[in-house]
């Protein structure tokens, strides 16, 4: 796995994205540091599931004394984070989905309707 980026890169990365889309405001830094701190995060935990072999289970035996699955702590911790970075990416409107709902399209034309038939009343006085 490549070296794992810092937080103050991850950070520099995530405004440079917010400032390229033209979402970015020094209003919303609390929240990219959370949401930088998740990516870290993340991070390390993709490099500790990676040394672990990918594995996303483990035996264990409970009071009782029943061995069952379940699954690794690390993946467990890696599929909540995922959760919260989607819905953190939505706030900060760097993923497709946000970004496409904030665009304000245009106003949408009308069609222009046919020109009505003029009735007959109409005829007799536009004539006079």
């Amino acid at each position: 796995m490549a070296k794992l980026k810092t937080k103050t890169q991850l950070r520099n990365q995530t405004v440079k994205q917010m400032a390229h889309l033209g979402v970015y405001k020094d209003d919303y830094d609390q929240i990219i540091d959370i949401y930088v701190g998740m990516l870290a995060q993340y991070q390390a935990f993709e490099k500790a599931f990676e040394e672990s072999g990918y594995q996303i289970t483990e035996e264990y035996t409970n009071k009782a004394g029943a061995t069952n699955d379940r699954k690794t702590p690390i993946y467990s911790a890696m599929e909540a984070l995922r959760k919260d970075l989607a819905t953190y990416s939505n706030i900060l409107c760097i993923n497709p989905k946000a970004f496409n709902a904030i665009k304000k399209p245009g106003v949408p034309k009308r069609k222009e309707e046919p020109a009505k038939p003029k009735s007959k009343l109409q005829l007799v006085l536009g004539n006079s």
